[in-house]
């Protein structure tokens, strides 16, 4: 799932080391990115206490900044730049008002049901991987597919998609790739079906993510925002996702095919399914009545994340998970996802984000307009950056100009379409670092289908929002 920033699928950003790197290739990088994270810390000083007068805003401006630039740069995991966040804001903004900026305060921002919901997710995704679920649907997946380059391609689209809407992206990417490497070995054609399914396997994971609430972080994110006004139920959310997501997949499966001239049979094995344990049945059905209990929220008025704590205490109560199994749930895109629930907090509660919002004249531009702006923004620095805290720094500026629920979904939604760059997702990594791809086959179909992603979602959104009944 964009699980993660990811949007805010989990962190983005993710590279995999060069396997001929040598010597101290790493340390020069990791210094190269201290040296940069450090000039550009010392530029937001400057600018945050010099520039700003309201004391309050001035050292909101530069802790936030401060993190940002840790986000960009990767300096440190992402995950420790949510615990810098913390500490950084209680100790620079709590002697200025402790009342709001306290430690309990602050630790008390992230506490919100999403990161309930995320939990339920993510301990569904290492049940499925621990008692084979994922590989037997990959398999699946594969084996349904015949010998037909072109469903080939089709069906692992949308089985990434389908995975990343309910797991890690990252997970569904990497099964992906697995399942189709013996494939890749015999696709011919000078690899040219092989570069097809590579990019299949990254976009599918890209886009998956948006189509559920636990897909990917921003979309928590926008939850989050849009609940003072409104309730975005898991039905909601995929009456509006789901058709995207099916759009952007759609798109990206008649570019590749058409670019990469997919045609033709593919010499392979059949692919057996792994017969699934008792244990693994069990996981199903309760996967399945999560799932059925999520979308009929509106029915039974129990609170989505409810129903995610209700889920992972089931898996582990019933020992489908047991103690060992808490240290391979995704913590760190977790703590990301706290950390942009924060920094959201931190612009609203310091008054940084309104003052954004009426820094410039947005009622003199048409509304389609801002709200271009806006998402393009989203999908750029989601494309270099943690989707997860582009979201929630766009959503809180943009709540001082449109206050909407549906403003802060698009841009949510928006943080999805970042994928044209190696290091924009962790299965756009995962497909050039483990499947060979190369960066330049990536960045055209990549750019491409996030300018028209960008302006079908600030063209259409708002109309079919509207008609959900999402103001």
């Amino acid at each position: 799932m964009n699980m993660t920033d990811s949007s805010e699928n989990i962190p983005d950003g993710s590279e995999p080391t060069p396997s001929g790197e040598t010597g101290g290739g790493p340390s020069r990088r990791a210094a190269w990115r201290w040296a940069a994270a450090l000039a550009l810390i010392a530029a937001v000083a400057c600018f945050s206490l010099g520039s700003i007068a309201d004391p309050v805003q001035s050292r909101a401006a530069l802790v936030a900044g401060a993190c940002l630039v840790l986000w960009l740069t990767e300096a440190v995991p992402l995950f420790v730049t949510t615990l810098l966040l913390w500490v950084g804001t209680a100790l620079i903004l709590g002697p200025l008002d402790p009342a709001k900026f306290s430690l309990t305060q602050v630790l008390s921002w992230p506490a919100k049901p999403v990161m309930a919901l995320f939990l339920g997710g993510l301990a569904l995704s290492v049940a499925g991987s621990k008692h084979g679920i994922d590989s037997h649907i990959t398999a699946w997946i594969v084996r349904i597919s015949g010998r037909r380059r072109s469903m080939l391609l089709l069906s692992v689209m949308g089985g990434t998609a389908v995975l990343s809407m309910w797991m890690s992206n990252i997970a569904a990417a990497a099964m992906m790739v697995g399942a189709v490497q013996p494939l890749l070995a015999k696709a011919g054609d000078a690899g040219r079906f092989r570069s097809a399914l590579l990019l299949g396997v990254a976009f599918g994971a890209d886009f998956g993510g948006m189509a559920t609430p636990i897909g990917s972080g921003p979309n928590l994110i926008a939850i989050s925002a849009a609940a003072p006004q409104l309730r975005v139920t898991f039905l909601h959310w995929m009456l509006f996702a789901v058709p995207l997501t099916a759009i952007m997949l759609a798109m990206s499966y008649a570019f590749l095919a058409t670019i990469y001239r997919v045609s033709g049979n593919v010499d392979m094995d059949s692919v057996a399914p792994a017969p699934l344990t008792r244990r693994g049945w069990g996981v199903v059905v309760v996967f399945c009545v999560g799932v059925v209990a999520w979308m009929l929220e509106p029915v039974h008025g129990l609170p989505s994340a409810a129903v995610s704590l209700i889920i992972a205490a089931v898996l582990f109560g019933s020992s489908l998970l047991d103690a060992r199994d808490l240290a391979r749930l995704d913590w760190p895109t977790l703590f990301v996802v706290a950390g942009g629930l924060t920094l959201g907090e931190l612009f609203e509660t310091s008054g940084l984000a309104k003052a954004m919002a009426t820094s410039v004249q947005w009622s003199a531009a048409h509304p389609t307009v801002v709200l271009l702006g806006f998402v393009f923004a989203c999908a750029m620095l989601s494309a270099v950056a943690s989707n997860t805290a582009m979201a929630a720094i766009l959503i809180e500026v943009g709540k001082g100009i449109n206050p909407s629920p549906s403003f802060a979904i698009l841009i949510a939604m928006a943080a999805s379409m970042g994928v044209p760059f190696v290091i924009s997702t962790p299965p756009n990594a995962m497909a050039c670092g483990r499947g060979g791809l190369r960066a330049g086959e990536l960045l055209w179909p990549g750019m491409a289908l996030m300018v028209v992603g960008c302006l079908i979602i600030a063209l259409t959104g708002p109309w079919a929002l509207r008609f959900l009944g999402v103001p």
